[in-house]
């Protein structure tokens, strides 16, 4: 079939779902409003409630969930065919991740921006809340670690053990760092208009693509030497000193400008994609559907738990709920932010299917490639077949494939580090909420939780179980950690809603469709961790398959004294603009 007939179809469903879906959850389910004072006023400190521009906060909010999770899962998800992979990243996004994250942010917004772990206390009880508190811990530093080992090796030289090393993006990335610092620092301290710096500042940016790619620069610098260059451990660790330097600053002075740069420069990238994608006007090399891949787990669940992030995610919750609740200038900018930014994040995931179903050039190679469900190779071999599918359809520009490809990794590398700088944030967040609760206001300073916050990343980047780090270890149960997780966050919502008599059916159904498909994921994982004698991925599984179950018996409990009449004072008082 024809991949570019079937992409505008796509296409035509986001803009439908957009305008009319969005429209009616902001007006009639959420009643979003100008006359409700959100959190970046109420309670404005010029570190992390700031009110934003939508725009820019549109370009922080998009970057920091536009991670690696869209271009993983699909980039395995299409060994089901490019059907299956397709619609779920359509439909799935439309009518569950786009609803999960414009209600994490809604709500959120409505409780003082408290991150949806805080907001779990209100809503059910403070036992559910620790309960969300632990689950939240465990998904975000596991992502985070992993995302700093893969990203450690896109920067390190390419050799023989690490074939997709891009060390050109290590001169565009720094200079996306450099020129935030500064844009923010002359924006809110200096009063320059922001439109004039960006515009010089992304000039900039494009210009020090080329130059990170010069033969001569890399071989001054030393980047693409081994010896000279940085290991890959080295590399993580300099990741995570960015990281820590994210997460304690002004969220003005470096997350939210390099986020709006970086924003640009991804929609450059996935409007070059897209338009090289329909010059070429490829067909499928993949087979529509394949019931039964070697070695591959049933297509039900496992398509939805494998695309993850393309569709829907736990982790963008807790981006809508942590720092974008804190920066929304008006209520009604929550549509835009919220819907729109996961419908931007969904596009990121069925870039990675074209990609990796129409951009290999013929059926052969793909089949090669996706042989057997181990075949497909590691996380690093999938971001790879991404990158060359997405840089065959940029270099239909006249641009050279080798230059095409290594724009691609750069913007791979900027997704990557845009929620790694977010997820430390919020991973801050989380610490001190868990501090507030175990009354240890100590370990919730602002230094003090960040530096827990890169501990616990930095443990899953470089502790070893197996020989293998941790975090790449522990990936098996990372797809249904976070579908976990949403599925949670709907039911947050949901009880919500319920709570104030609204109509709960667009969360209620998602939340029961995730309920169910991750809870089948599950109990397949047991088993097969169970099968494999592999006793710390079965004993981690089973405990979050504990907690979640505990947390709906909570929730359960928490509908009843609604029913009968009962609401905490932390409801009321919380959710009074609600």
């Amino acid at each position: 079939m024809n991949a570019a007939l079937a992409a505008l179809l796509c296409l035509i469903v986001y803009a439908l779902g957009y305008r009319f879906y969005s429209a009616y959850l902001a007006t009639k389910i959420f009643a979003l409003s100008d006359d409700h004072v959100t959190p970046a006023h109420a309670q404005e400190d010029g570190v992390d409630y700031v009110p934003t521009n939508k725009w820019v906060l549109f370009g922080h909010h998009y970057a920091s969930i536009a991670g690696l999770g869209p271009l993983l899962g699909p980039a395995i998800a299409v060994i089901w065919g490019w059907a299956p992979a397709m619609l779920w990243v359509v439909g799935g996004a439309l009518l569950v991740g786009c609803v999960h994250d414009f209600g994490a942010l809604v709500v959120s917004m409505r409780a003082r921006g408290q991150s949806i772990g805080k907001v779990t206390e209100s809503v059910i009880g403070p036992r559910a809340k620790s309960l969300f508190h632990l689950i939240i811990f465990f998904l975000v530093a596991l992502a985070m670690g992993v995302f700093a080992k893969v990203m450690a090796a896109l920067f390190s030289p390419a050799t023989a053990a690490n074939p997709v090393g891009y060390p050109q993006a290590v001169i565009p990335s720094a200079s996306l760092m450099i020129l935030a610092t500064v844009i923010g620092t002359l924006v809110y301290k200096k009063g320059f208009r922001l439109v004039p710096l960006t515009v010089l500042a992304f000039i900039l940016v494009l210009g020090s693509i080329p130059l990170g790619m010069n033969e001569g620069v890399l071989a001054f610098t030393g980047l693409n030497e081994v010896g000279r260059a940085p290991s890959t451990d080295g590399w993580s660790w300099l990741l995570l000193i960015y990281a820590f330097a994210a997460s304690v600053l002004p969220v003005w002075l470096l997350l939210q400008p390099r986020d709006f740069l970086n924003s640009l420069l991804l929609y450059l990238g996935m409007a070059a994609m897209f338009l090289g994608f329909f010059v070429l006007n490829p067909q499928f090399d993949a087979p529509a559907y394949q019931p039964h891949p070697d070695g591959a787990p049933s297509i039900f669940p496992f398509v939805f738990i494998t695309i993850a992030c393309g569709a829907a995610s736990g982790f963008h919750g807790l981006v809508s709920s942590g720092t974008s609740s804190k920066q929304i200038a008006r209520e009604p900018d929550a549509r835009m932010v919220g819907y729109g930014g996961m419908v931007g994040e969904s596009l990121l995931g069925l870039m990675a299917v074209l990609a990796t179903t129409a951009g290999f050039g013929d059926a052969t190679r793909w089949h090669e490639h996706y042989a057997s469900w181990g075949a497909a190779g590691g996380l690093a071999q999938k971001i790879d077949a991404f990158i060359q599918g997405a840089g065959l359809f940029i270099s239909q520009f006249g641009l050279p494939l080798g230059a095409s490809q290594s724009f691609v990794a750069l913007l791979v590398v900027s997704f990557a580090l845009t929620s790694m700088d977010s997820g430390t944030r919020l991973l801050r967040y989380n610490i001190a909420e868990i501090a507030e609760t175990l009354n240890l206001p100590w370990l919730g300073h602002r230094v003090v939780a960040s530096l827990g916050a890169v501990a616990a990343i930095g443990f899953f980047c470089f502790f070893k179980i197996n020989g293998k780090p941790a975090g790449l270890a522990l990936w098996a149960i990372f797809g249904t950690s976070n579908q976990l997780l949403a599925s949670l966050t709907l039911l947050v919502v949901s009880l919500y809603l319920l709570q104030r008599g609204r109509n709960a059916l667009p969360t209620l159904l998602p939340m029961l469709f995730m309920m169910v498909s991750t809870g089948v994921a599950m109990a397949g994982q047991l088993r097969d961790f169970w099968a494999k004698d592999t006793m710390l991925l079965f004993g981690l599984c089973l405990g979050l398959l504990i907690m979640a179950l505990w947390l709906i018996f909570e929730a359960l409990l928490a509908f009843r004294r609604y029913q009968s009449g009962q609401t905490t004072e932390s409801l009321q008082v919380e959710f009074k603009a609600g």
